[in-house]
């Protein structure tokens, strides 16, 4: 069987104007070029790109180098090949609609009798004759008047009459216009013809199979090669956006108990590191960064606050990538100088993707829940955006603030002061200390401006309750129920807490969003963010979260997982910009124990933004037995007799109410709070005066 490639010069020029090729580039190119557009321009959805920001004017050494970091990864976001790729994609498409559009303009029109004769298809014979008489009245060329001026000439004018009579013809002949109906051709069924809108030469000099080559190639290897590098690409990653061979790493490197700094030193494993180190930049510096990092610090054995555990790690390493990232983050949480602008921008390079790294960490140390590894990771999460070696002091938080400022503040105390002890501190008092030590007036101003800015989230009350019960029974669906306030450091004249705000009732039965705990969409109901982090040395935008979650002390396990906040439900500032001390909400589900009893927990809320911000309390859960509180349930329901009964006229002539008179209304009964005695108890109820353990010189909270 042999094939024959017909060439038609006329359909070739016709197909490459616009019949067939550009729809085929335009839908191919549309389906590409569509959604990575829509990607490109949608609104971002991360809250470090909406949450508003603490004002301080606050430049860091080295501050050039940070922006430039951050500058780096803007322009990463940015994906610059995508918008170039994008930007091309539509000028195409732009081109093709073109090539329609003058297609549509000078392609031949197929010959249409109804069209002519200006008829619909249903039209019947009687009414094909009538139409062409009507014509020959006004489009006959005895008929129509000449008009030079307006292109209406004796040869145009015949030519019109000539198709109007064939289609005439056409239609009132029962078999042509039969075919015409059935085959779209007068003359009937007719062969049917494919063509290419390939140029000629390709087809007539023997180069049919190089065009099969080519789109072989184009459907069998290199189409298959972009779905497969697509695919690859999103395997290799893990939902926290770290390889899958650094996950890896990072699960051999858990153990039971892991302090601040092998937290740390377990971070330098990732391989996303050896696409930043490669060839003689592996080595050039390690020298000088250990040297640096390992120098005599003023309060602990090295400058950067590695302990000499952490230094014996360091020292082991035999991988030079790894090595160096270590020693580079040990500079970064110290602030170490290493007097060379190529390797301190290479400190804050290494400080983003350890914090990325370090919450897939928290994720692997959550899945074998011992508390003290997901402890230290929450450390380091705070350490490493305030750029502050492990135990170090709150206060270095602070603008300005040094260890010698630090050191004089604390004076002979034995416990780092937090900022909130720090603000607490008379002005006068507080002030000449930090002044003599080598603060001068405007940096203490800044520093106390940037502290009064700081959101300190301070429980006020924390309980157990089923919702639409009094008690708590096995297996019931609990709510761990925290009141809490942001209240900076340092705020005067804070408003006392409503009792009323400390309740929490629940929601009508017919209010399904509050039942089910969804948001409702009303402009006064969007969640309100924090202001992002106060982090001048960390080159990204970070919204602080706060995590909670109850752990069992004596066994060292965690029993509730954490749940996280970034939104709050009520403002944080009042009309005039100062503190609106509003009680926030925060709830966390879970299933309560299969027995009853009193269960004593320990409640972990740690922001993982700010040192010292973090509070640890013991909270205890009451679980009756469902006997007991289905007895208490039935002497609640037993109500007053009708007052159409006897027994009614009775109570009222006793009470000396009226029969008759309107029944007084039903209340509903908000549920019992933690405070009552027979209900879920939390022991030891926080308040002001319980803030946070913040002895940051020993590892147990």
């Amino acid at each position: 069987m042999s094939t024959d490639y017909n060439y038609d010069e006329q359909a070739r020029a016709y197909c490459i104007q616009g019949q067939f090729f550009p729809y085929f580039v335009l839908t191919i190119t549309g389906l590409v070029v569509v959604p990575i557009t829509y990607s490109l321009l949608k609104p971002s959805k991360a809250l470090e790109n909406t949450a508003p920001r603490i004002q301080s004017d606050f430049k860091p050494e080295h501050a050039d180098l940070i922006e430039g970091q951050r500058r780096k990864q803007k322009k990463r976001e940015r994906k610059l090949k995508r918008m170039i790729f994008t930007l091309g994609g539509w000028l195409l498409m732009s081109y093709m609609v073109y090539l329609m559009a003058v297609t549509a303009r000078t392609a031949p029109k197929i010959w249409n009798p109804y069209e002519i004769l200006e008829i619909s298809m249903s039209a019947g014979e009687k009414a094909i004759k009538s139409r062409y008489r009507k014509l020959s009245l006004t489009q006959h060329p005895d008929k129509v008047r000449l008009d030079p001026s307006k292109n209406i000439t004796e040869q145009s004018v015949n030519e019109h009459w000539v198709e109007i009579t064939k289609a005439f013809k056409a239609l009132t002949d029962e078999e042509i216009r039969n075919n015409y109906i059935q085959y779209g051709n007068p003359d009937g069924k007719q062969s049917m013809s494919i063509g290419i809108a390939l140029p000629k030469f390709l087809v007539q000099a023997g180069f049919g199979k190089y065009v099969l080559l080519v789109y072989g190639s184009l459907l069998g290897v290199l189409l298959p090669y972009i779905v497969g590098k697509w695919w690859y690409g999103t395997q290799r990653m893990t939902k926290e956006k770290i390889l899958v061979s650094t996950a890896g790493k990072l699960f051999l490197e858990y153990e039971e108990r892991m302090d601040d700094g092998s937290v740390i030193s377990a971070l330098s494993c990732g391989d996303e590191y050896n696409e930043i180190y490669k060839g003689e930049r592996i080595w050039t510096g390690l020298g000088k960064v250990e040297g640096k990092i390992l120098a005599d610090g003023p309060s602990t054995p090295f400058v950067a606050g590695i302990s000499v555990k952490d230094r014996d790690k360091l020292k082991d390493m035999d991988d030079g990538v790894r090595r160096k990232v270590l020693g580079l983050l040990w500079a970064y949480l110290g602030r170490v100088e290493l007097d060379d602008d190529v390797l301190n921008d290479e400190k804050y390079e290494v400080a983003p993707t350890a914090l990325a790294l370090n919450e897939a960490f928290t994720s692997i140390a959550l899945a074998f829940g011992n508390t003290a590894p997901v402890l230290s990771a929450y450390h380091t999460a705070q350490n490493i955006t305030q750029a502050l070696p492990p135990n170090s002091s709150p206060l270095l938080q602070l603008p300005h603030f040094t260890s010698s400022v630090v050191a004089a503040v604390k004076g002979d105390a034995k416990k780092h002061f937090t900022v909130q002890d720090f603000m607490r501190i008379p002005d006068e008092q507080r002030k000449k200390v930090t002044t003599a030590a080598g603060l001068s007036a405007d940096q203490y101003d800044l520093a106390l401006a940037v502290a009064s800015q700081l959101p300190h989230l301070q429980v006020e009350k924390a309980f157990f309750k089923v919702m639409g019960e009094r008690f708590i029974i096995p297996n019931s669906l609990v709510q761990f129920v925290i009141k809490a306030r942001i209240i900076p450091p340092g705020a005067t004249n804070v408003p006392e807490v409503k009792a009323a705000d400390l309740e929490d009732v629940d929601p009508d039965e017919g209010d399904l969003d509050a039942l089910h705990g969804r948001k409702k969409q009303g402009a006064a109901d969007r969640p309100v963010q924090p202001p992002l982090a106060h982090a001048p040395y960390f080159a990204r935008d970070r919204s602080p979260q706060w995590h909670v979650f109850l752990a069992d002390g004596k066994q060292g396990k965690i029993a509730v997982p954490p749940f996280s906040f970034a939104t709050f439900d009520k403002p944080f500032f009042d009309a005039n910009g100062g503190p609106s001390y509003n009680v926030q909400t925060l709830k966390m589900q879970f299933q309560a124990p299969p027995q009853a009893g009193r269960y004593t927990f320990e409640m972990h809320l740690v922001c993982d933004s700010y040192v010292g911000f973090d509070t640890h309390t013991n909270v205890t859960l009451v679980v009756d037995e469902p006997a007991r509180a289905e007895e208490i349930e039935e002497e609640d329901e037993i109500s007053e007799p009708d007052e159409d009964t006897i027994a009614g006229q009775m109570n009222a002539l006793k009470t000396g109410g009226l029969a008759g008179a309107p029944a007084p209304k039903k209340t509903r009964r908000k549920p019992v709070e933690a405070d009552e005695s027979e209900g879920s108890d939390t022991e030891g109820e926080v308040g002001p005066q319980s803030e946070t353990d913040t002895d940051t010189d020993t590892d147990e909270e």
